[in-house]
């Protein structure tokens, strides 16, 4: 219940972050930067009387359907939950912030300042296994089916919506929404490697039985044991390794240093981990 918890308070925050960069960095200088928010940003410049946030719910509810056909109902709901909670965000922000205006005369600040949050934010989601909707879904079957990164399939699904982006805001604006797209597309692969990275541990020490207990009681992760004779003098010792995230790692060095100040350590950076006490996306 806990993970759950912490789950869908992660799918919120990104889902949040991603209205807020539309809103009140994209959408005011009608920067289409890929997406469904790209589509209802078309859109609203055409029919202003049609709201963003009202245009993205609609246009969602098929590619909902599509990505729970294709990926599942478990990727289907929390897609749902993601997508629901950008559209009503963004309408409630219309509704406390109505015609919104650009901050300032730089549309490239905007720009960047925009697309970094909706990455950040849309990282977070996707590596929760989810997607924010809209061509997000799209994005995550060529990921399923083609082994593309996140990154890249969002960087194909995107691009035709910044071409019609160009035709109809013209050509200044049109290269900054694909300037945002590509920037979006990379910042969304880093988010992802960042957020899945490991420590991998390897440790020597003469305090082995207190170590190994500290990974298993304490941090909660398991440890494998293996034993290497060394070259200097052939004494053989035992090498304790485990996996670990990043805060788990300075607890245990912290610990190890309390210790044994003599220990011997070597830390290399794992980008991803499957099985038993990690998670299968």
């Amino acid at each position: 219940m806990k993970n759950k918890l912490k789950d869908f308070l992660l799918l919120f925050t990104g889902s949040v972050l991603v209205a807020l960069g539309t809103y009140f960095f994209l959408a005011p200088n009608r920067i289409a930067a890929g997406g469904i928010s790209g589509i209802a940003i078309i859109i609203n410049s055409l029919i202003p009387k049609l709201p963003i946030g009202g245009l993205m719910m609609c246009m969602e509810i098929i590619l909902f359907l599509l990505g729970i056909l294709v990926i599942g109902p478990f990727f289907g709901g929390k897609t749902i939950f993601c997508s629901f909670s950008i559209s009503g965000v963004i309408l409630i922000l219309e509704e406390v912030f109505p015609n919104i205006k650009p901050i300032s005369d730089d549309v490239l600040i905007q720009l960047i300042f925009g697309v970094l949050i909706c990455g950040l934010g849309m990282g977070i989601v996707f590596n929760q296994n989810a997607s924010t909707g809209g061509t997000d879904i799209i994005a995550k079957i060529i990921n399923k089916y083609f082994n593309i990164s996140i990154g890249n399939s969002l960087l194909a699904a995107d691009i035709i919506i910044t071409i019609a982006a160009t035709s109809i805001f013209g050509i200044n604006i049109g290269l900054y929404s694909i300037l945002g797209v590509i920037i979006n597309c990379t910042l969304i692969d880093k988010v992802i490697k960042t957020l899945n990275t490991y420590k991998q541990v390897a440790i020597i020490s003469s305090q082995g039985e207190e170590i190994k207990r500290y990974i298993m009681d304490i941090l909660e992760r398991s440890a494998t044991i293996y034993y290497a004779k060394g070259a200097y003098n052939n004494n053989e010792s035992e090498v304790i390794t485990t996996i670990l995230t990043r805060k788990q790692f300075i607890q245990l060095k912290e610990y190890i240093g309390s210790i044994d100040d003599r220990a011997f350590i070597t830390i290399n950076e794992v980008n991803e981990v499957v099985g038993e006490g990690f998670t299968f996306s």
